[in-house]
């Protein structure tokens, strides 16, 4: 069993991204209530993600805790994600601060920039990590364990919960 202050550095990057769209849905995820496998939506991002880049090596896997999309080296370590739209691009944006916060602090890589990609826009946004933005992804994570760590959060419906994998468990 981790320590209460080694315990925030189990979080997955999935988990940052859901705290950002939906706290029910990041529960229900953290306690393996995992209902992805049946929506179109993750379809369609598996089948973008399969089509896009691929003269690069793919998905790297990382303490089971992050799952990059690719990466490519040079002066720095880029560190690719790749999405479907900006629609949830504060969810995007945070999930790829996490993968850089824990490359630097956990693996000790340095000269890190990560880059999310939106192949059917022919857009992309690029987030350099600098360790300015530490403290508020160690918070962040924090937040996020405590939240796991509690009951149920009650859910609040906004115009994501139609096209949501959990829609039922909440609305139903």
């Amino acid at each position: 069993m981790l320590s209460g202050s080694e315990k925030h550095l189990q979080i997955m990057g999935t988990q940052i991204n859901y705290y950002f769209i939906c706290k029910t849905k990041l529960w229900f995820f953290s306690h393996h209530i995992k209902m992805e496998q049946e929506s179109d939506l993750v379809s369609m991002g598996k089948q973008l993600h399969q089509g896009t880049y691929q003269r690069e090596k793919r998905d790297y896997t990382i303490d089971n805790l992050i799952s990059i999309d690719f990466i490519k080296k040079g002066d720095l370590l880029e560190v690719h994600e790749v999405k479907k739209s900006k629609k949830m691009e504060k969810a995007h944006e945070y999930q790829l601060l996490y993968y850089l916060y824990y490359l630097n602090v956990v693996k000790g890589v340095q000269k890190l920039v990560g880059v999310i990609n939106y192949p059917k826009m022919r857009q992309k946004m690029t987030l350099e990590w600098d360790g300015s933005r530490e403290d508020e992804i160690r918070e962040l994570t924090k937040e996020i364990t405590s939240l796991i760590d509690g009951d149920l959060p009650k859910p609040i419906k906004t115009p994501a919960c139609r096209k949501c994998a959990y829609y039922e468990l909440c609305w139903v």
